[in-house]
């Protein structure tokens, strides 16, 4: 049984032939064959004015080059166009017989596919799954088909589709800057529905991948067909008001939409926010179909308006047939222009310009190839490949590796008028060919969101996290959902949506926002301060003291009270005294590090001067005491140049012991951030902990040397016994120093410090106190005990 020939709808003979497949109707029906006989045409139903409209704006084109001396000059184009009812089975048919010349169905199979094709290249097919299913079964006969409105990115694919272009841009720039869109307006929590074909499915995959990488997470994503039942459009409308996301991603085509459309308004679902592809955003239909007002203030992308000086005349220009029936008369001489319809609406402009364009690229190629030399490549494909031209409005024509033009879309944005109609406001342009900041450019225009509302809505899965706060993800959902946890002590976030919080600098703390890091207190005893203060006074006053107590001496120095307790001696105790007083200072005010290493040797150093003064006035009283009994000589032992120079030697052990530590490991300013986590406790680190030590235990091994001697001399038979005095300085010494070691280790901070520097004090206030207050009350208060005679206990009351 052989099949009828395939007939076009559109004819005209040239010298060169343009084949077109478009749908001049929608849908056919569908008839069960009974194998019986054979199967009439396919009944083609619903009349699809598009398909009409895209018709005549190929022949426009045409007309337009036949009439034009600049282009193919003496050759004629004709063309052969086919309808086929939306179905890819025929638009298969028609294909074949377009790259056969329709030959006969009886011929061998081989000889007609080897024969030479009249058809030079197909104008169409309009929807993606149809040209893919074209464009694989003319690659091999490598004649051009050339796309109008077929946007599936997988049809970029050479390998699969080596003969197949386009005058409108993939879908993978359109899914790409759908996405950039989105994200734009911060909505990161959407829906998705899409057409249930390659075009609808690609798209989505791509806007899905892209969306990933900025961070949008799709709540669902369902898919739609016009054929689907009625339980299954009922399960995505169930999804639809069940979901939390107020912005919907359509990638569907306008039949879809349609019917989408249909059962949204029959549930009366309003308020979504509809962001959507070129398919349908521009479509006028889709919008007098929403009177329910479901679609308002939707924005997607749309091919850039075009205008073609004299193409709406011509498609236009047309003349019903005669005919006559019960119900319909027609005289051919009805103006179409008066009628309100698909057909007479020009809205989608910018696809007839596409075609426009796609004729003439393939007359640019048989132009060139007509005017090269018998050398030239003859193959009509390649030339369209490489072609590049300017069309009559300005416009640059031209197709990259892939057979696919520029992508650049207007961003359109419904805004509904006073008297219902919706206008198509363009608020702003992608342009895929510049940088990727720079792709995106919104327009200071005003937009419509949903519900006629001017506030751009929000839809996210959850809020974002405001400054001091991180993201932490909620167990079992997408990422864009997630809970906001307060950064810890010490890290901020400083940004919106913070995937972590940064750890401050360690001289950093961060505020009670944790938003920023604020220079951490910097704590260190200083003069300012009210203990810095105090123990300046009482350092101070103990020089000041020492020094009285030091004139009162000087003034009586040739008084009995004085000369008894070897008055040299005395006043270098004093001045060490002096100097004990002082060093004190050195511990207060910022460290630095000459202060560092100041304050703990002359402390060390000035101490030992002092103990050793005091030991060495410990020791005359012992050998005073030998000398009073028969024979003995000791005291020559143990003059006065003796007492200097046990002075001097004690002391410069502990200038050697200084000196190492200083030499091997000096003590030097360090910031403390352990102790406090808000604050830099300024310090003198110790350097070597033996210096320090050794230091220390150096003066208390004096110190201990001097109150035992003291102690066994508190009781020696002398009027004024100047070793209880001594003893009960040195209790008083070692008492200090010996509580000093817990406090100083358990106290913080600059109170450490404080610590040490009332040890000094106090320790040197019970010298001065126990060694020469007794000497000055009798000097100043008790004159009548300042004798002679009182001192070697020869009369008089008994000494204190």
């Amino acid at each position: 049984m052989t099949r009828d020939p395939e007939y076009p709808q559109l004819f005209k003979d040239g010298d060169i032939m343009l084949g077109g497949i478009f749908a001049f109707h929608s849908s056919w029906e569908d008839r069960q064959h009974t194998y019986t006989r054979k199967p009439v045409p396919l009944p083609c139903i619903s009349l699809n004015f598009r398909g009409f409209q895209y018709a005549q704006a190929m022949l426009f084109a045409i007309e337009e080059i036949n009439n034009s001396t600049g282009i193919l000059p003496g050759i004629s184009l004709g063309y052969k166009i086919y309808d086929v009812c939306g179905s890819i089975a025929r638009g298969v048919r028609v294909a074949l017989a377009l790259a056969n010349d329709n030959a006969e169905v009886f011929a061998p199979f081989e000889a007609s596919c080897t024969r030479t094709a009249h058809m030079q290249a197909i104008m169409g097919e309009s929807s993606s799954s149809p040209s893919m299913a074209i464009a694989t079964v003319i690659g091999p006969f490598y004649i051009p088909l050339i796309s109008h409105f077929a946007t599936c990115a997988c049809l970029s694919d050479k390998t699969k589709y080596p003969s197949f272009l386009r005058t409108i841009p993939s879908d993978y720039y359109q899914s790409r800057a759908l996405a950039q869109l989105v994200k734009n307006f911060g909505w990161t929590w959407v829906g998705a529905i899409r057409t249930n074909d390659d075009y609808g499915n690609n798209g989505m995959t791509t806007f899905m991948e892209t969306a990933q990488q900025l961070g949008i997470c799709l709540e669902y994503s369902v898919s739609v067909f016009r054929t689907d039942t009625p339980d299954k459009i009922q399960k995505i409308i169930d999804i639809i008001k069940t979901s939390t996301s107020k912005v919907i991603v359509a990638f569907l085509s306008h039949l879809d939409m349609d019917m989408v459309l249909h059962k949204l308004a029959y549930h009366n679902m309003t308020g979504y926010q509809w962001v959507g592809s070129e398919s349908w955003i521009s479509d006028s239909q889709t919008a007098a179909m929403d009177r329910h007002h479901i679609l308002d203030g939707a924005i997607g992308l749309s091919i850039p308006k075009a205008h073609v000086s004299g193409m709406r005349e011509f498609m236009l220009d047309v003349k019903p047939l005669n005919s006559s029936s019960i119900k319909l008369e027609c005289t051919g001489n009805e103006d179409v222009t008066e009628v309100q319809n698909t057909f007479t609406d020009m809205s989608l402009m910018p696809i007839f310009y596409n075609i426009y364009k796609g004729v003439y690229a393939v007359a640019h190629a048989l132009h060139n190839i007509l005017s090269c030399n018998k050398t030239c490549d003859n193959r009509i494909l390649q030339h369209i490949k490489s072609i590049w031209f300017k069309t009559k409005e300005r416009d640059e024509v031209y197709f990259n590796e892939n057979g696919d033009p520029p992508a650049k879309y207007e961003i359109i944005n419904w805004q509904p008028t006073e008297n219902g109609i919706v206008d198509f406001v363009t608020v702003g342009l992608y342009d895929a060919s510049l940088p990727a900041n720079k792709q995106l450019k919104l327009q200071n225009k005003s937009l419509v969101w949903a519900q006629n509302s001017q506030q751009v809505p929000l839809s996210v899965c959850s809020e974002k996290c405001p400054l001091g706060t991180r993201k932490v993800l909620q167990k079992g959902k997408p990422v864009c959902c997630y809970d906001c946890l307060r950064c810890a002590e010490g890290e901020i976030s400083n940004i919106t949506d913070s995937i972590t919080c940064v750890r401050c600098h360690p001289e950093f703390w961060s505020n009670e926002r944790r938003d920023a890091c604020i220079k951490k207190v910097e704590e260190f005893l200083s003069y300012e301060e009210i203990m810095g203060a105090l123990l300046t006074a009482a350092s101070l006053f103990g020089t000041f003291m020492t020094a009285v107590v030091a004139l009162i001496f000087f003034t009586y120095r040739q008084t009995p009270v004085v000369r008894a307790n070897n008055s040299e001696l005395s006043f270098l105790l004093l001045f060490s005294l002096t100097l004990c007083f002082l060093c004190s200072l050195t511990f207060i005010g910022r460290p630095s590090e000459w202060s560092c290493m100041l304050r703990h040797t002359a402390f060390g150093i000035t101490f030992v001067l002092c103990i050793s003064c005091v030991l060495g006035k410990t020791i005359v009283v012992l050998m005073a005491f030998r000398a009073t009994l028969p024979g003995s000589d000791v005291m020559k032992w143990f003059g006065p140049a003796q007492q200097k120079l046990s002075v001097l030697g004690f002391t410069l052990i502990q200038v050697i012991i200084c000196i190492l530590w200083l030499t091997i490991s000096p003590p030097f300013p360090f910031k403390n951030f352990k102790i406090f986590k808000n604050k830099i406790i300024l310090e003198c680190a110790l350097g070597s902990a033996v210096g320090f030590w050794a230091v220390l235990g150096y003066i208390g091994l004096l110190a201990m040397l001097c109150f035992i001697l003291a102690f066994l001399a508190r009781k020696l038979p002398d009027n004024f016994n100047e070793a209880k005095f001594i003893t009960f300085s040195m209790l008083i010494f070692c008492a200090v120093w010996i509580t000093f070691i817990p406090a100083y280790v358990s106290s913080p901070g600059k109170f450490s410090v404080a610590v040490e520097i009332f040890a000094i004090l106090a320790s040197s206030f019970g010298l001065l106190i126990c060694i020469f207050i007794p000497k000055c009350y009798i000097i100043l208060l008790k004159p009548e005990r300042n004798t002679k005679k009182n001192m070697m206990g020869k009369g008089g009351p008994k000494s204190l």
